[in-house]
Parts: structure tokens; C-alpha cells; sequence
């Protein structure tokens, strides 16, 4: 079976007895990766009254890496100008409900379960995937609950994503481009980069990171079949980190210049990120967003699973005194890549302890982080992964036992699956809130 004839494969459960299961009748249709479309959608969110058309001003973000982290800090900085902010993004690390933050607030079960309760039913039977339900009870929770703002996050690609149900959002940007999903967005960075694009909408401002001139192309190219207004990084925008933290800059008729100390997040790339949510809040005029609410953006802004250093809890006690414990749910190249780069920062020894699903590049993964640390291969719980083996040269039957096999203080970095990081916190905490 050709890969893109595969099914796409998103579930959850609840440990509430009604949502959990909602959820797995949510789960019932395996939609192929070959019938992404929006059509499904559209036509249960018509029948829902187009909840997704009584939208707050929406800021919408895709790419392959850093799109979570970019609508955190999108979401701090709007929450520090005043604003309330509605959040949707995937997948979730724990429970379901971190997908969707109502004014700010994670849904809770009782209202979770209600609106999926209400797309179930005016969907009748029909075929729709768990990411499609999903964001069809977002946007029915977005439309009823009083807010100022949507910070909406894709969930796979761009241009046939669920999310792209939005008819104009109020600015759009799009992260770091690499290469991920293959088997169903293309084979090459320029089959990604113009599916990514594809989130752009006639009259919208559409906010880019720095490219090379072939993917930039692609993306322009792309954008203005939409009649979209491309401002890429390096031309209607700058970036700049600095010992002092992060200076952006929106060039121009109108130029402004933004002092920012760095990110809280941690990791040299989490600058790149806060950068685009700058820049994307600087080409917009709906929300008056000042220096100093950017500033405390950078304090405030939080994303779960990457680069996390957990400080507490069962699985960090299995690491001898002195240890630290991160765990990021990178699991391409290039995210491997800015793990290595965070790593090496780190008090040696370091060591990996690198779990991945079959549908990504392991070797290539494996590839990017430093040589000469020690890594152990760790299967994903409840997932088709990758074995341990192919990993690395020792071998665990899970987290907690790779950790025993620390024997000194070490900073230990679990890695390679977001299914693995979600576990990871399930187990040890803090649980994302």
C-alpha cells in the first residue's frame, strides 16, 4: 500500500467516563492521508451553524518545527496587552483538553464532552476524522465563549488542514520549514514549503521566517495565487539575538524596533520563535501591542515538552544526585539538531534517551545529535516505534529503566516522539496545565 493511502492515525482517551467515550466515537473513521480535504469539515461545521465563521480575529500559524512555540508566544503577548485569548493547538502531551484554552483557560471535560457530544450528532455517522471533530468542537467552543482573539496552531500541513476552514485570518506566519510527513506532504522542501503556504488568504498579511531562495520562491509563489501579502523575514522584517536577548525590527514606511530580553523557554531556537510572534503582532492593527507586553511575553510564554527540565517526581529520583532531567518532543532532523545544539551548552556527561515512531527519520535524527554521547533506544508506549536497537547501542524496555541504567550525575535528555515526552510527564509531572 502506497504510504499516502495509510490512514491518519489521531485518538485520545479521557478519564472521564463520558468524554472518554465520545472520544473513541470521534476515533471510529480512519480517514487516508490520499482524502485529506476540507469538504468533510465544512459540511459538519454548516450543519453546526459555521461556528467557524463567528471567529474573534484569528492569528493563524503553520510549519514544521516551532509553531507550538510560536502560538505561546503569540498568546503571552496578547494576554499581557489585555486581550483574551483562545488557543488551539496539537497534538496534546496528556489529556485532550490541552488542544484548546478558552479565554485562556484549558476546556474543561464537562464542556469538551458537550460540544463533541454536538458534532457527533449533527454529523450523523458521516466520515470525519478525530482531528476534524476536534477542531470542529474548538471552533463551536471559540464562537460561544467571549473572547478577543484565536491564536490557531495547524495540525499538518497547511493547505488541506482542518484549521484552514478559516476564511481570513487577521495576520498568518509561517515557522521553520524542514523536512517531516513525507509520505503525505511530499517528497522534497519544496512539496512542504508549498503545502505550508497554503494557509495564505487573499488580503492577509502572511509573515515568514528566512528561507533558502528556492523554499522563499516556492512560498511567495504560492502566496500570491492567494493574493496574500508575503512579508518574509530579511525583507519586511528582521531578527537579531544578542548577548542582551532579542531585537526585531519591522522595516518600512512605518519601521519599529523592539528590545526584548530573551526568551524564558529554553533553547537557542526559541528566539527564531518569539521572533515570528513579534513580527506577526507587529503587521497587524487590530491589538495594541506595546514593548513592554512583548517583553513580559518572553517571561511568561510556556510550551510544555520542549527542552523541558523537570525538577521533581518519580522518574527524575531514578538519576543519581547532581543529574538533570529534559525531555523534548522533537522528532525530525532538524529539531534533533536543535537539541544537539542545546546539549552541548550542558554539563558533560549528557546522555540521550531517544524513542521514535516508524514514521520518521530515525536515522537521520540519530544522525544530528553529538557524537560521542551516550544514548539509549527506548520503544513508545502504545505506539508502532521504532526498535530500540536501530537507536542506539543500549537498549531500555522503557524511560524509568533507561534512567537506572545512569549509574552518575549525568543531564539526561529524552527525545524523539511527542508520544514519548507525553508519557514522560504522565509518569513523573508536571502535568501540562
Amino acid at each position: 500500500m502506497h504510504p499516502a493511502d495509510t490512514a491518519l492515525i489521531d485518538s485520545a482517551r479521557a478519564d472521564d467516563p463520558v468524554l472518554d467515550r465520545l472520544l473513541k466515537a470521534a476515533s471510529a473513521h480512519r480517514i487516508r492521508a490520499a482524502d485529506l480535504g476540507l469538504d468533510r469539515l465544512e459540511r459538519a461545521l454548516a450543519r453546526l451553524g459555521n461556528p467557524h465563521l463567528k471567529l474573534p480575529p484569528v492569528l493563524h500559524v503553520a510549519g514544521t518545527n516551532g509553531k507550538g512555540s510560536t502560538c505561546a508566544f503569540l498568546r503571552a503577548a496578547l494576554e499581557a496587552a489585555g486581550a483574551r485569548v483562545h488557543v488551539f493547538t496539537s497534538p496534546h502531551l496528556v489529556r485532550v483538553n490541552e488542544r484548546i484554552r478558552l479565554a485562556g483557560q484549558v476546556v474543561s471535560d464537562a464542556d469538551l464532552a458537550e460540544a463533541l457530544a454536538d458534532v457527533l450528532r449533527v454529523n450523523a455517522g458521516q466520515p470525519l476524522s478525530f482531528f476534524e471533530t476536534i477542531t470542529a468542537a474548538a471552533f463551536l467552543l471559540f464562537a460561544a465563549t467571549p473572547a478577543e482573539a484565536v491564536v490557531l496552531e495547524v495540525g499538518l500541513g497547511g493547505r488541506l488542514d482542518a484549521t484552514n476552514v478559516v476564511p481570513r485570518p487577521l495576520v498568518a506566519g509561517i515557522a521553520e520549514l524542514a523536512m517531516d510527513h513525507v509520505h503525505i506532504l511530499g517528497p522534497t522542501i519544496l512539496h512542504i514549503a508549498a503545502e505550508k503556504a497554503g494557509i495564505a488568504k487573499a488580503g492577509a498579511p502572511l509573515v515568514t521566517q528566512r528561507y533558502p531562495p528556492a523554499v522563499a520562491a516556492r512560498v511567495a509563489e504560492v502566496a500570491a495565487l492567494k493574493g496574500a501579502h508575503v512579508l518574509p523575514r530579511g525583507e519586511a522584517w528582521q531578527a537579531e539575538a544578542c548577548a542582551q536577548g532579542l531585537v526585531v525590527r519591522r522595516l518600512g514606511a512605518e519601521p519599529r524596533e523592539v528590545r526584548l530580553p530573551p526568551p524564558r523557554l529554553p533553547g537557542a531556537h526559541q528566539a527564531d520563535n518569539a521572533a515570528l510572534a513579534v513580527a506577526m503582532l507587529l503587521f497587524q492593527s487590530a491589538f495594541d501591542v506595546r514593548d513592554t507586553h512583548f517583553k513580559q511575553a518572553m517571561q511568561w510564554a510556556s510550551w510544555p515538552a520542549r527542552l523541558q527540565r523537570l525538577v521533581a517526581g518519580p522518574l527524575v529520583e531514578r538519576l543519581p544526585p547532581g543529574s538533570a532531567l529534559y525531555v523534548d518532543g522533537g522528532h525530525n532532523p532538524s529539531a534533533a539538531r536543535a537539541i544537539a545544539q542545546f546539549a552541548v551548552g550542558l554539563k558533560p556527561p549528557v546522555v540521550f534517551v531517544v524513542g521514535m515512531l516508524r514514521t520518521k527519520d530515525h536515522r537521520a535524527f540519530v544522525a544530528a545529535l553529538p557524537a560521542g554521547c551516550r544514548r539509549i533506544g527506548v520503544p513508545v508506549p502504545g505506539h508502532a516505534g521504532v526498535d530500540p536497537g536501530e537507536l542506539a547501542p543500549e537498549t531500555a524496555a522503557d524511560v524509568a529503566s533507561a534512567l537506572s541504567l545512569v549509574k552518575e550525575p549525568a543531564r539526561v535528555v529524552v527525545c524523539g516522539s511527542l508520544h514519548l515526552a507525553g508519557d514522560v510527564l504522565r509518569r513523573n509531572g508536571p502535568l501540562p496545565a
